[in-house]
């Protein structure tokens, strides 16, 4: 009896201890699993709420995880786990607003309304048949001299070509149009600078505006300012990779109020000394512009899908209502276009100056600092000349700058050319996705 007695208070000891090795092996996960049922449930919502397609797995990068995944498509939301069991999230729809993980259905605002009218590219016919270089080009973009396996590797979804502000070539792949909104990643951060000039045009807002942040006083990060958070040179300590709990993962798919959290981070570098690539810093940005204009959810659509007409636009807010500025723009191949030529004309559309003069110049130049862990960047652009005046793509003029994105999604502007590339597929495992050649061979054919 006594030896039962002590085998079973053995086993319960035993048990209790499993018990807590699994607990702290599932709060030790947690933030891994988090990450991939939230990536699943916002792409599983906005691609059913804004692109109209029933086919999420197609967008989910290779990652151990997502053979476990299970998502639940319904009306108005998303949700995804670990086998039905684990790490449940959900995405909530919202019109007008595309897709926020929360907890519960977010709080947002009316959406501001946005027509097409001044947008030429919305309803303008498909260009007339392209020379055979510029089919040639386009074959080349789209991997017609791969194997199916590696074109299909490949992944090129959209090419639109603007020559002089005119629709001169597009193409789709097979279950893509005109009219499939897609998803910019990245490419975001360059409407963010386009946001700011439009403010600055207003005056609402200065480049060297600081005190941004009401937990900021007292300390260091104080003096950091609208400048060096478009330029991500506030020296806020980040890191950009996409792995176990950093703060990107935790921003993007963890915590509902993203500015909240970037500003939280601690400071690494003397402001405007250090240039780091930091999706933390344009949302950021943007949670400060939401406040400071009482805009919220509707800065994007106020300052630029009205003006601009981009209907099929949407910027994805998080459950707190800051637009995700580094990453959720979703948006026509054509309306990224537009986005493009209204940077190649500097903010002049329809014949109205709705950014400062020169903005985009002086938006485009490399930025100087003492010091980087990133690639030459300007102010939500990368330029082709750097401040060594090497060139990104030797192939490309000196002035040419780039909207690019996760995946392979690219805006190529060229304006001593008057030309605009854009790319836009999913190539989450190829280093080239052949945006920047096809523009390359663009310029030689329509000069």
């Amino acid at each position: 009896m006594t030896a039962r007695r002590g085998l079973r208070r053995t086993l319960i000891a035993l048990a209790a201890i499993l018990v807590v090795l699994l607990g702290a092996g599932w709060w030790w996960q947690r933030p891994l699993l988090l990450t991939g049922t939230g990536y699943a449930a916002h792409n599983g919502c906005a691609l059913a709420a804004i692109s109209g397609r029933a086919d999420p797995e197609s967008d989910l990068p290779p990652n151990p995880l997502v053979p476990v995944l299970r998502t639940s498509v319904e009306q108005g939301s998303a949700t995804t786990s670990i086998l039905g069991v684990l790490a449940g999230q959900t995405a909530w729809a919202s019109p007008g607003f595309g897709c926020t993980l929360a907890g519960a259905r977010p709080a947002l605002p009316q959406p501001t309304a946005v027509g097409s009218t001044g947008n030429p590219y919305t309803a303008t016919a498909a260009p007339a048949d392209p020379s055979q270089g510029v089919r040639d080009a386009l074959d080349e973009a789209f991997g017609a001299d791969l194997p199916a396996a590696d074109r299909a590797d490949l992944g090129t979804r959209a090419v639109v070509v603007l020559k002089d502000g005119k629709l001169v070539a597009e193409r789709y792949a097979e279950g893509f149009g005109p009219d499939t909104p897609q998803l910019g990643w990245s490419m975001t951060k360059s409407m963010t600078d386009l946001l700011v000039g439009r403010l600055l045009q207003q005056g609402r807002v200065s480049l060297d505006d600081d005190h941004l942040r009401p937990e900021w006083a007292g300390d260091a990060r104080a003096g950091i300012t609208v400048r060096q958070l478009l330029q991500m040179t506030s020296g806020l300590e980040w890191d950009e990779t996409y792995a176990l709990n950093t703060p990107i993962t935790r921003m993007l798919y963890i915590e509902h109020d993203m500015g909240t959290y970037v500003a939280s981070q601690k400071l690494a570098h003397d402001p405007g000394t250090y240039l780091q690539y930091s999706s933390g810093s344009t949302t950021l940005l943007c949670a400060v512009l939401a406040e400071r204009t009482g805009l919220g959810a509707n800065l994007p659509r106020d300052l630029l899908f009205v003006p601009l007409g981009l209907t099929s636009a949407v910027l994805e807010p998080d459950a707190a209502g800051t637009p995700v500025c580094s990453s959720y723009m979703w948006a026509t191949p054509r309306d990224w276009a537009a986005v493009g030529q209204f940077a190649l004309d500097d903010g002049v559309w329809n014949g109205e100056r709705l950014l400062p003069t020169g903005w985009l110049a002086e938006s485009t130049k490399a930025v100087e600092v003492t010091s980087a862990e990133s690639a030459p960047y300007a102010s939500g652009w990368w330029p082709n000349r750097a401040t060594d005046g090497s060139l990104f793509e030797a192939g490309l003029p000196a002035d040419a700058y780039f909207a690019e994105g996760h995946d392979g999604q690219w805006t190529v502007v060229v304006p001593s050319e008057r030309l605009v590339v854009v790319r836009l597929g999913f190539t989450p495992t190829r280093g080239d996705s052949r945006a920047l050649s096809a523009a390359v061979r663009m310029v030689e054919l329509l000069r």
